[in-house]
């Protein structure tokens, strides 16, 4: 006869468990995917983008038009935020396959546990063909 399934076995929350093993450059990774992918950071480089202009438009601008060094900043910022991008992406494709592997450790777990239930189905209803075999012998 199989093994009762216990109610009593607590459930994992693998999104924590995950969290906790983390390294210091993984939680850098996805704290910085999460900032350049918000509207705040939108928002606040366009903000600095236009200050830089204002300020170097003037008598005293330190980066006169065409704002060379600028554009010098925006070239070393979009080959950093690439490289940002793609280990974030790399940790995405991690957290995807440790997800699906999960998954399916849950649905093993879950099946095991339907067969467990249709095995005691089984033999409940076994017992009760016995049960109505008995009850119909001394009955007649």
């Amino acid at each position: 006869m199989p093994e009762p399934v216990d109610p009593e076995r607590p459930l994992s929350n693998w999104h924590r468990e995950e969290r906790l093993t983390l390294t210091r450059g993984q939680r850098a990774a996805d704290i910085l995917r999460n900032g350049m992918g918000s509207w705040f950071f939108v928002a606040g480089f366009g903000l600095v983008m236009i200050v830089w202009a204002v300020f170097n438009s003037g008598q005293r601008a330190w980066d006169p038009y065409p704002f060379i060094l600028l554009n010098l900043f925006l070239s070393m910022l979009a080959g950093l935020q690439g490289s940002i991008l793609l280990i974030a992406a790399k940790r995405q494709d991690a957290i995807a396959a440790a997800l699906a592997q999960h998954d399916y450790e849950t649905n093993v777990a879950a099946k095991r546990e339907i067969e467990e239930m249709m095995a005691i189905n089984r033999t409940q209803l076994e017992v009760l063909r016995e049960l109505r075999a008995e009850l119909a012998r001394r009955q007649t």
